[in-house]
């Protein structure tokens, strides 16, 4: 639609961006006057003491009807020659002629000392007239029949010649225009054209029926990997699915770690989505940029706490702060609910948060007491999913731990911490004043095929709808960040 379109205005609106019009709205004999008691001079039309052979009256409108200006260089003729326009009157004498209106005062100066306005027996010539689009101006004139003949007749209309540079239409020349009394047929011409392209794509998509975008592919493919970006992928494979009728999804969600390593046994048909980069040692697996995907450390509400520096988070998982009370917040225990190893989430949150430093190990299963056994120190246990790890902080006093942001809005009994006074958000984490992100990789055994389920969806995570679906999550499209580059493999 926007392609027709703008051939369209250019068509009707660019390419016609100089030109000059004119109207004869008046040719009439002033002969055969019909005597009354108000004919007064027009019965006796003189000059020079000489009655007027079969006289007639012509008024002219010359009018700008173009897109642009029109200064004197734009008339095609010399700048030694004043001549703008050419009126010649077919069997007929100009014995005067008269500027009867101007749309601007600022025309009345092309007129006066002569300027081009002269008369040549049967034909008259105007000056070079600089016009603003719009703007007119007309000539009133006095005419005698040349060939010395008797009685009224019929005359040719006036012939009228002019030249723009860089105008259109008779290869630039002066256009008779009509009275504009309705809809110009410019702009009849341009709604005919649009309505004609809306008409033809409404045809298109009505015999295109119910059948599936050609981006579609058919047969089936595994999703697994993340759990923190699991439920942003079987939201998407959903909308696909519903687009696409022949495909189908099955889902395998136990974390990045374990994702990559079925896909690296599984081979095609399968899609790993991992928090980060792929370990080394996995060569046949191709990665995918597809979200800048933002974590957040959250706590029990009951902690008392709502901003932490990095400092004190690497001394809280360190084991030198066991008590909210250290830190300003309330008289708890503090519990730290981990992921798995192997977990993307923890590996990111190892890298980006705790500076490359590896979790300590658990110490509890039930993630409130230390198990028998166990020296003294803060209790640590670790979970297999992100919804089970916001599940545990939540009910469990004094509990800290980490999840993907989206999954962590609005849950009951949690509180989100800021680092180093800043927010979870695309802008603070584009700009690096808020560590805890991730790129969000897709993964493949090798490339897949162009027309698979596998290469078709990941393009689908990519484009409008996918995008869109990612957004609502509160993660963003690598494409929409200020520096896409944070999302390319290293």
């Amino acid at each position: 639609m926007v392609v027709p379109g703008i051939a369209a205005l250019y068509e009707f609106v660019v390419k016609g961006r100089k030109r000059l019009g004119y109207r004869v709205q008046m040719d009439t004999t002033a002969s055969n006057v019909v005597k009354t008691e108000h004919d007064g001079p027009f019965a006796q039309l003189m000059v020079s003491n000489r009655k007027l052979e079969d006289p007639t009256i012509v008024l002219l409108r010359i009018e700008n009807n173009g897109a642009t200006n029109i200064d004197e260089g734009d008339y095609s003729r010399s700048h030694a020659d004043d001549t703008g326009i050419t009126i010649t009157f077919t069997d007929r004498h100009v014995v005067g002629a008269v500027i009867t209106e101007v749309s601007d005062t600022n025309m009345s100066s092309s007129f006066q000392n002569g300027g081009g306005f002269t008369v040549k027996e049967t034909v008259l010539e105007l000056p070079k007239v600089p016009m603003n689009r719009g703007e007119h101006y007309k000539v009133l004139c006095a005419l005698e029949r040349a060939d010395g003949g008797a009685g009224a007749r019929q005359y040719p209309p006036p012939h009228v010649e002019c030249t723009i540079k860089g105008g259109v239409g008779g290869g630039g020349r002066i256009q008779e225009t009509k009275s504009r009394t309705g809809t110009p047929k410019r702009v009849l011409a341009l709604i005919g054209f649009l309505v004609a392209i809306v008409v033809a794509q409404l045809v298109i998509f009505a015999s295109s029926g119910d059948s599936a975008p050609l981006d579609c592919a058919t047969g089936q493919v595994r999703l697994t990997g993340s759990t923190a970006f699991e439920p942003v992928a079987r939201e998407a494979a959903k909308s696909y699915q519903d687009l696409c009728p022949g495909s189908s999804f099955a889902f395998e969600f136990r974390g990045s770690g374990e994702g990559l390593q079925t896909l690296d046994q599984a081979g095609p048909d399968v899609i790993a989505f991992s928090d980060g980069e792929k370990p080394s040692g996995l060569p046949r697996l191709l990665p995918r940029p597809i979200a800048f995907f933002l974590f957040t450390l959250v706590v029990n509400g009951d902690a008392g706490v709502q901003d932490l520096t990095l400092d004190q988070i690497k001394q809280i998982y360190s084991g030198k702060i066991a008590n909210w009370q250290e830190i300003g917040g309330n008289d708890v225990p503090i519990r730290l609910i981990s992921r798995n190893p192997g977990s993307g989430t923890r590996a990111a949150f190892q890298r980006r948060v705790l500076a490359g430093a590896r979790e300590p190990g658990s110490n509890s299963d039930d993630c409130r007491s230390l198990d028998p056994g166990s020296p003294a120190g803060v209790v640590r246990c670790a979970r297999d999913t992100t919804e089970t790890v916001l599940r545990t902080v939540a009910a469990t006093p004094g509990a800290m731990g980490y999840s993907e942001l989206g999954a962590a809005a609005d849950r009951k009994g949690l509180v989100s911490i800021r680092i180093n006074g800043h927010p979870a958000t695309v802008a603070d984490a584009d700009h690096g004043t808020y560590p805890f992100w991730e790129t969000e990789f897709g993964y493949t055994y090798g490339e897949p095929a162009a027309n698979s389920v596998a290469a078709s969806f990941l393009r689908y995570l990519t484009n409008q709808t996918g995008a869109d679906i990612i957004r609502s999550h509160g993660d963003r499209p690598c494409a929409e960040l200020a520096n896409p580059q944070l999302c390319r493999p290293t």
